[in-house]
């Protein structure tokens, strides 16, 4: 009984229990309960429930199983004031207990089991004492929606003028929402559509939950604009405990990478930089994006590669009471790929990437205090603990204070176990006490600190007028770096443009020697004693239909192939069709295309036959000297293909006469 009088005096809560007393048409039984007393309300409609909660504001609306209410839950959710918990005492969906076994493990009696008052009594008296959980059925988001509130009616010069007003209404509250939002350190995303030099609408998904916002943002209906606020609902509900839980297993400490956005990319690497995981989703909720995250391990930085950060990766920072990175500029497409590239692991797509890169980029910020806790810890001969240290050192702890709390942690289980137990025993009246003398304690500290920090301002501004007078003194001295500076930064400058007038000149000379050789080229051509011929780099159709838009292939062409090498039949038959003088080749044609023109008798000539002078894309070759080639080229082919004639009427021949034996031998055979 003291220890139920001492949780009325340290919560003064209002819990409302109720029970279905019938299904068609749907009523409830409704107990009360405050400061220790039980009042029995009656039997309610839905909607009258709904008014009496409304007017009541009860800390907690208790019962034995939500789903009772059936095709009226939706409704009650909606309908339920901020700041009321829904709680189901009897536990999540699948671990449910009974609601009496509950009662009588927490020492409350029972009256009639069958009696729906009696039910609603024994949730309420539960509830009161932590038992239960909450039903979360909106996400720690609000999209507020900014739009017009009357319709315009047919068109006309006061119509326009109208529409333009509306706009600019709702340009002036879209900024009013988006400053209060900035002023109260809430995180948003905004999405706007603009019209008429104003905005059509506005649409904010702010990371907060209803609550957070009460009385910052209100709704507006019926005037010329309209300001909407609706709570964005979980895919699933949520039940969490009203009291606490203990972890059941400790956590592996991470470092997890967002990229928020329509597809949301997760990342996670370990205080030694490996890579756990990386994950992305189209459409994830922010409590699914929290639960995956909590699944992984506990985050104790929470990473993103663009500054400044997006409200999202805020939201989920704050949520898990981790420590928010943010690179000093947002990350280039080129150092993530570097990144990706140092790391050696392949990912799935873009929103990968930048989850990945970010946690990464937040671990090489911590990489050396790591690598210094590692060193301490090995020359302390301290084993197994060091993830835990290097955890605590993350979020804010020397590393002596780390190591302490970590073997505080070691205690026997007997002795934790024995301490709750006594605990448990003891009577809290004392400890009220207690807390009123600390009360005043922490009042006159208070008191003494506000003097403290009245002397640190005055000391501190002692301090500014000595830097003031240190930046005078060095005045001189900082001139003179910075001339020294500039004096480097002038012969490097200087160093740079030698550099490049070498280099220029050096071109200047190859064009020069270019030039004249192709002068020469341009007279021998123009004198007769030289014929052009027309550069080929690749043998491909790509490169002969730039020849033939840009000077065509004509008849009694040259044409000088550098790379004939994957070229085809069609491409032999295509050079002979155009029927030009000769090939001249730097390397060997291949063969397919070597005996279709050898067939179509276009002479195939090698470097080594005759010599071609060239600059660039354009070449020559002296006309005698090609003149001669060629026809020593067909002659030779000429007189391969008498040879080859030649050889095949010996062959013939050769059959006939082995023919004719045989039909010799075979008669003779015959005849005997």
């Amino acid at each position: 009984m003291k220890q139920c009088e001492s949780l009325q005096k340290v919560m003064p809560i209002l819990v409302v229990g109720i029970d279905i007393i019938s299904e068609e048409p749907k009523r409830f039984a409704v107990v009360s309960w405050f400061n220790g007393k039980l009042v029995k309300h009656g039997e309610f409609t839905f909607y009258r429930l709904i008014r009496f909660i409304r007017t009541k504001k009860p800390d907690i609306v208790v019962t034995d199983n939500i789903h009772e209410l059936g095709e009226y839950l939706r409704k009650f959710i909606h309908a339920i004031p901020q700041g009321t918990k829904i709680v189901q005492i009897t536990g999540r969906p699948g671990e449910q207990k009974p609601l009496w076994g509950l009662a009588k493990e927490h020492g409350i009696r029972v009256g009639d089991k069958f009696n729906p008052y009696e039910e609603a009594k024994v949730c309420a008296l539960l509830a009161a004492r932590g038992i239960g959980y909450e039903v979360l059925a909106f996400e720690d988001e609000v999209i507020i929606k900014v739009s017009r509130g009357r319709s315009q009616g047919k068109g006309g010069w006061s119509q326009d003028r109208y529409r333009r007003r509306l706009h600019n209404l709702i340009q002036n509250k879209v900024r009013e929402i988006e400053e209060t939002l900035k002023k109260a350190n809430i995180p948003f995303d905004i999405e706007i559509k603009e019209k008429d030099q104003g905005l059509e609408r506005g649409e904010f998904r702010v990371y907060a939950s209803r609550e957070e916002l009460a009385g910052l943002i209100k709704p507006m209906r019926g005037g010329d604009i309209e300001v909407r606020i609706r709570p964005v609902e979980r895919k699933t509900f949520e039940f969490v405990p009203l009291k606490s839980e203990r972890a059941i297993r400790e956590r592996k400490s991470v470092i997890v990478g967002l990229d928020p956005g329509i597809t949301v990319g997760i990342a996670a690497l370990d205080l030694n930089g490996q890579v756990l995981m990386t994950y992305s989703e189209r459409n994830m909720a922010i409590s699914d994006v929290i639960k995956f995250i909590s699944e992984i391990g506990h985050p104790i930085i929470i990473s993103t590669d663009v500054n400044p950060a997006p409200g999202l990766v805020e939201k989920i920072a704050r949520s898990f009471k981790a420590l928010l990175f943010v690179p000093r500029e947002s990350l280039k497409v080129e150092e993530k790929n570097e990144l990706l590239r140092n790391l050696g692991v392949t990912v799935e797509d873009d929103h990968q990437r930048d989850a990945l890169t970010a946690a990464y980029k937040a671990y090489l910020r911590l990489k050396p205090k790591l690598d210094h806790v590692d060193a301490k810890l090995r020359e302390l001969e301290i084993e197994g603990k060091g993830e835990e240290i290097k955890a605590l050192v993350i979020q804010g702890y020397n590393l002596g204070e780390a190591i302490l709390k970590v073997k505080e942690k070691e205690k026997p289980k007997e002795e934790i176990r024995a301490a709750e137990e006594k605990e448990a025993s003891l009577d809290l009246g004392p400890y009220l006490e207690k807390i009123k003398e600390l009360e005043k304690t922490i009042e006159f500290l208070e008191k003494e600190n506000q003097e403290l920090r009245a002397m640190i301002e005055e000391q501190r501004k002692i301090i500014e007028n000595l830097e003031t007078k240190i930046a005078t003194y060095d005045e001189k001295i900082r001139e003179k770096i910075l001339r020294t500076k500039e004096i480097e930064t002038k012969e490097k400058r200087i160093a740079y443009l030698e550099k490049e007038l070498r280099e220029a000149k050096s071109i200047i000379e190859k064009l020069s020697k270019d030039l004249v050789l192709t002068k020469r080229m341009h007279l021998l051509e123009l004198k007769g004693s030289a014929v052009p011929i027309k550069v080929i780099e690749n043998l491909t159709w790509k490169e002969l239909e730039e020849l033939e838009r840009s000077t065509s292939i004509k008849r009694d062409d040259v044409l000088y192939i550098i790379n004939p090498a994957g070229a085809g039949r069609s491409i032999g038959e295509y050079i002979s069709e155009k029927r030009v003088k000769a090939i001249i080749s730097a390397k060997p044609l291949p063969n397919v295309i070597y005996e279709v023109l050898k067939e179509n008798k276009i002479p195939v000539l090698y470097e080594s036959e005759i010599e071609v002078k060239r600059v660039d894309e354009f070449a020559i070759v002296d006309r005698k000297e090609l003149e001669k080639v060629i026809e020593e080229k067909l002659n030779q082919w000429k007189e391969e293909e008498k040879q080859k004639e030649v050889q095949e009427f010996l062959r013939l021949i050769e059959e006939y006469r082995l023919k004719r034996i045989k039909e010799l031998k075979k008669k003779a055979d015959e005849e005997h």
